[in-house]
């Protein structure tokens, strides 16, 4: 299913730990997006409604999945 992109939504995610953290959808067909959000800050960033944001947590060399979090959740 191809999404339209005027389903997009505006999403905003705070890293409120003291780790480097990478972010990414990965549930959404022939999109991607993926970003690296440094400790105690913000970043905002369109979506659909039913995506999901994988919060990866960790060093730089290693990562774990920490969180996965609907945009919808997201939205501002």
């Amino acid at each position: 299913m191809i999404q339209n992109l005027l389903d997009e939504i505006p999403c905003r995610y705070i890293n409120d730990t003291d780790k480097y953290q990478i972010v990414r959808i990965s549930n959404i067909p022939c999109w991607f997006f993926e970003r690296a959000v440094f400790p105690r800050t913000t970043i905002t960033f369109k979506a659909f409604s039913d995506s999901l944001l994988e919060v990866h947590t960790g060093i730089f060399s290693s990562a774990i999945l920490s969180d996965i979090i609907p945009c919808d959740r997201l939205r501002q």
